[in-house]
C-alpha cells in the first residue's frame, strides 16, 4: 500500500516540517479504504501511506491517518473501541472545495450523501458526505447568489 509522491522523511523531521495552525489527525481502522476515499472522491493528495499512517494533502492544508492499532500505546488507546461511527458531532469542512464535483465522485464511488449540494443561506453552496469511517465531510464554496 506504500505510495509516495516525494521522498519521505523520518518521522520526527516530519512532525518539525508542519506549519503552525490547526492540526487533525483521524483515527481509522481501514487505512486503505480512508486514503482511496481522501484521493479518489475528496482530490486530496496523498503524501504517503503505508498500512499504519498517512500524510493526506487538500486544499493546501496537511491532516494525517493513523490506523487504530498505531495507537496502541497512545493516551488514546481504547477511544474509539466499540465505536460504530466515527467522528460523531464533527463536520470536516472543505473550504473551496466544489461540492457538486465532490458529490458526483462520492455518488459515483458508492459513498453515502447526507445532503445533496446546495446553497445555504450563510453564503455557501455545500453537500455534506460520510467517508468509510464515519467522518463526515462538507465540501464548501460562496454561492453564486
Amino acid at each position: 500500500m506504500k505510495r509516495t509522491k516525494q521522498p519521505w522523511m523520518t518521522a520526527s523531521d516530519f512532525g518539525r516540517s508542519l506549519p503552525r495552525g490547526l492540526g487533525v489527525n483521524l483515527l481509522v481502522a481501514d487505512m486503505a479504504a480512508m486514503e482511496v476515499f481522501c484521493r479518489e472522491v475528496l482530490g486530496a493528495n496523498t503524501i504517503y501511506v503505508d498500512e499504519d499512517f498517512a500524510a493526506i494533502e487538500i486544499l493546501g492544508s496537511v491532516f494525517m491517518l493513523h490506523a487504530d492499532h498505531s495507537y496502541q500505546d497512545h493516551e488514546m488507546a481504547g477511544s474509539v473501541t466499540g465505536a460504530d461511527v466515527r467522528g460523531a458531532g464533527i463536520e470536516i469542512r472543505l473550504y473551496g472545495a466544489d461540492p457538486d464535483r465532490v458529490e458526483e465522485r462520492a455518488r459515483q464511488a458508492g459513498h453515502t450523501v447526507l445532503s445533496a449540494s446546495i446553497d445555504k443561506p450563510h453564503g455557501l453552496r455545500e453537500c455534506h458526505i460520510l467517508s468509510p469511517e464515519g467522518y463526515v465531510f462538507v465540501p464548501s464554496a460562496a454561492s453564486d447568489d
